[in-house]
């Protein structure tokens, strides 16, 4: 597993946004901590160093994700 980064915060539009260091794809499944698939990458946005990675959510409840690390599949 890699660490694909922290949520920061839930967006208007009720997708996770978080700031990673990977180099990533859209459609890229985001897996939590015990492997569960938490939804899928929509968006890579700002800066090439450092973007933020936009998140549709698969889950009942993205808000409970805010503040932890999600994953990647090697």
């Amino acid at each position: 597993m890699k660490r694909l980064g922290k949520v920061l915060h839930l967006s208007s539009n009720k997708n996770l946004i978080l700031k990673t260091r990977l180099n990533l794809k859209p459609q890229t499944t985001v897996l939590d901590s015990q492997l569960t698939p938490v939804g899928k990458i929509i968006d890579v946005f700002g800066p090439v160093v450092d973007p933020y990675v936009s998140i549709k959510p698969s889950v009942k409840d993205p808000k409970k994700y805010v503040g932890r690390i999600l994953y990647l599949m090697n």
